[in-house]
C-alpha cells in the first residue's frame, strides 16, 4: 500500500446520512423592527428569514421546531414572522412545534402560535395576550435648561403623544383605540390557532401571565417538556439540525456589542438606549 493510500484509508469516510431532520429556528429576543447594528438578540422578518428558508429548505425535513424564548415587542413584526412561518410550513406541508423557553409572552406567544403544537417548560412565562404601550412623561424638563422646544406640523393630530407637552385626554383615547384594535387581531389569531384547545377561562386575554404548567391547563399550550425531550419521543429516528442566520456584520468582525472603538459617541448612546428599552421588556417577567 502506498503512502497516499495508507493516508487516505485513515481519512473519515463521507458516508451519506438519510436520517430525517428537524430543523430547529431559534426566536431569541425582543420583537423590533429596527435593531442597531450594535445589539443582539433581535427578532423581525429581515433577521430570521433566513434561517427560517433554510430549515424549511432541508431535503430531509421531517418537521421544523421553533425555539421561543421572547417577551415579546413589536406587533407587527411578530405577525409578519409568524405569517411567513406559516405560508412555509404550508407550502411544504411540514408540521411545525414550537418550545417555549423562559419566556413566550405578548409577541413571543403571538410567534409560538404560528406552530401546529406548542410545548412549554412547567417553569416558562407564557400568555401575556394584550398589548402595551410605555413611555416617559418630560413635561418642564427642557424649560429647566433653558431649551425651548419648537414643532411645526401641518394637520392637527401630527403632534399627538409628545413627551415634552401635556397629556390630552383626545389622545389618550385615540390610543386606548389603537390597542382595542390590535388586542382583537391578537386575540383572533390565538382563537383561530388554538381553537377548542383554549379553556373558558375570563382572564385568558387579559394580558395575563402564567407558568408553563398553568398554560397547559388553560390550553394555551398542548404539552410540557425541552425541545430535545420531545423532538426524541415524537421522531426518535430524526436528527436536530439548527437553521442559523448569518450573524451581523460586526459580530463577524468579532466586536463585541457596545465595545467597538469604531462607535461615536452618538452610537454609543443609541446602543445604551437600546439595551436600557430591551432589558425593560424582560424585566417585566423577572428576567
Amino acid at each position: 500500500m502506498s503512502v497516499t493510500e495508507k493516508l487516505a484509508a485513515r481519512l473519515p469516510m463521507n458516508r451519506a446520512t438519510t436520517k430525517p431532520v428537524v430543523a430547529v429556528v431559534k426566536l431569541h429576543g425582543v420583537i423590533t423592527p429596527t435593531p442597531s447594528p450594535l445589539s443582539r438578540g433581535t427578532i423581525n422578518i429581515n433577521t430570521v428569514e433566513q434561517a427560517l428558508t433554510k430549515a424549511f429548505d432541508h431535503d430531509r425535513l421531517k418537521a421544523v421546531a421553533l425555539a421561543v424564548n421572547s417577551p415579546g415587542g413589536a406587533p407587527t413584526q411578530s405577525a409578519l414572522v409568524a405569517e411567513r412561518i406559516r405560508e412555509l410550513a404550508d407550502r411544504k406541508r411540514v408540521k411545525v412545534l414550537a418550545f417555549c423557553e423562559d419566556v413566550a409572552a405578548s409577541g413571543g406567544y403571538w410567534l409560538a402560535c404560528a406552530a401546529d403544537e406548542i410545548y412549554a417548560h412547567r417553569t416558562s412565562m407564557v400568555g401575556s395576550i394584550g398589548v402595551i404601550t410605555a413611555g416617559f412623561g418630560l413635561t418642564g424638563l427642557l424649560e429647566r435648561f433653558g431649551v425651548e422646544r419648537r414643532v411645526y406640523t401641518a394637520g392637527e393630530h401630527k403632534h399627538r403623544l409628545d413627551p415634552f407637552s401635556p397629556v390630552k385626554d383626545e389622545d389618550v383615547v385615540w390610543l386606548k383605540g389603537l390597542q382595542g384594535e390590535l388586542h382583537t387581531q391578537f386575540t383572533d389569531w390565538v382563537k383561530q390557532r388554538r381553537g377548542d384547545k383554549l379553556a373558558d377561562d375570563p382572564d385568558l386575554f387579559t394580558g395575563e401571565v402564567w407558568t408553563g404548567a398553568k398554560a397547559q391547563e388553560l390550553g394555551l399550550v398542548d404539552g410540557l417538556g425541552s425541545l430535545r425531550e420531545i423532538v426524541a419521543k415524537k421522531y426518535p429516528e430524526a436528527e436536530i439540525a439548527v437553521a442559523e442566520p448569518r450573524k451581523p456584520l460586526l459580530a463577524r468582525l468579532g466586536i463585541a456589542g457596545g465595545s467597538s472603538v469604531f462607535a461615536g459617541a452618538g452610537d454609543k448612546l443609541l446602543a445604551a438606549i437600546d439595551a436600557v428599552e430591551q432589558r425593560a421588556h424582560w424585566s417585566r417577567f423577572g428576567l
